[in-house]
């Protein structure tokens, strides 16, 4: 797979200053590249290595001056947005990497099953019954493909990744290895003494169009009705969607993320690395929480929420906690007692000395 400057900057509307016959037949960094690449500037803080970079093509702004010479075999794409174009030569460059269409003679499909032309099933993978599976769909190596479900055009399941019965993905989907949907709800009803009642999750989970789901990851299915994910959602690594867990459209969950059953989660929010939202809890739209933060209460207005506070014995944890709340106007009733202060004892002296002069 070999592309000229020409066709590069034709595919992202750029334009060629150098050679336009310069070919590239990969993708590398500005500051580690070779002969032969294609690499790009965005960002003000990496201008230096372009001056010494081994790239044969790299994307720059329209506005990029150079301030010294280029590598004589260097030929610029200039384009609005390199940062943009180099997300969209990749994707194209991945899309060529992937696998014929084709379906591997160990794969598994049950008589039932729907699945559309130009579709790839990796080998060892299973259909159960009734599944469905939309044109363009890729579903790699040791993936199980439950009862009744259904999936869209153009998403890809990378290996070893098992879909529950009755749950459904939509197009334009990418969920990684070895993640599980549709799993059993965390639902037990205690029993005093005797062991804990396990309650059935008959729901499902339901993702819509666009979604891109981590390795390692769990969405639980329903008790009733469906856990949802909504279009475009990026969940990173290791998150934890609980049973019956809404998340609004285009949020972001970074790794270790675990939100607990029933909570719901507005639009374009983020939640950064090891953050908790507890059962029952909502989240409007354009909340933005920290990194560890623990959020314990329902959070009605949008913002950048963070609180980091060590655990101890409840008791003792909540006394602190409420304590913590009252810093702030603790700190003010302070500063209001230490001004107080101050000007009584400024009073004071000025009382001495005038009644020594007196005297």
């Amino acid at each position: 797979m070999q592309f000229t400057a020409l066709q590069l900057a034709q595919t992202v509307k750029g334009h060629v200053e150098g050679n336009p016959e310069t070919v590239v037949s990969g993708i590398s960094k500005l500051d580690d590249s070779q002969p032969g690449t294609l690499s790009f500037l965005s960002n003000p803080a990496y201008t230096s290595f372009i001056y010494s970079t081994r790239a044969s093509i790299v994307l720059v702004a329209d506005t990029f001056k150079p301030e010294q010479a280029l590598p004589p075999e260097c030929t610029l794409i200039r384009v609005e947005n390199p940062y943009l174009a180099f997300a969209q030569l990749m994707s194209m460059y991945d899309a060529m990497q992937k696998p014929a269409f084709e379906i591997h003679p160990s794969a598994s499909i049950d008589a039932s099953a729907e699945c559309a032309t130009e579709i790839y099933l990796g080998p060892f993978v299973v259909l159960g019954k009734n599944v469905k599976i939309g044109k363009g769909s890729r579903i790699y190596a040791h993936t199980v493909i439950g009862d009744h479900v259904q999936i869209g055009e153009n998403t890809t399941i990378f290996s070893n990744v098992t879909v529950y019965h009755h749950c459904t993905i939509g197009s334009d989907c990418t969920i990684h290895a070895n993640t599980v949907i549709g799993s059993d709800g965390f639902g037990f009803a205690p029993n005093q003494d005797a062991a804990f009642v396990k309650i059935p999750q008959l729901g499902n989970v339901q993702i819509d169009d666009g979604v891109e789901i981590g390795s390692n990851c769990s969405v639980d299915r329903a008790t009733l009705g469906s856990t949802r994910i909504h279009r475009g959602v990026k969940l990173d690594n290791l998150v934890q969607i609980g049973h019956n867990v809404r998340v609004g459209a285009h949020t972001a969950m970074a790794g270790c993320v675990g939100v607990a059953g029933s909570a719901k989660i507005g639009k374009h929010c983020t939640l950064g690395g090891g953050a908790i939202v507890l059962g029952h809890l909502e989240l409007v739209d354009h909340v933005h929480v920290s990194a560890a933060t623990v959020v314990s209460r329902s959070i009605l207005k949008p913002g950048q929420y963070t609180g980091v506070f060590p655990f101890d014995e409840n008791a003792a944890w909540e006394k602190n906690a409420a304590t913590l709340r009252q810093l702030h106007a603790m700190r003010d009733r302070i500063r209001s007692l230490e001004k107080d202060r101050k000007s009584t004892r400024l009073n004071s002296s000025h009382g001495y000395i005038s009644y020594a002069v007196f005297c």
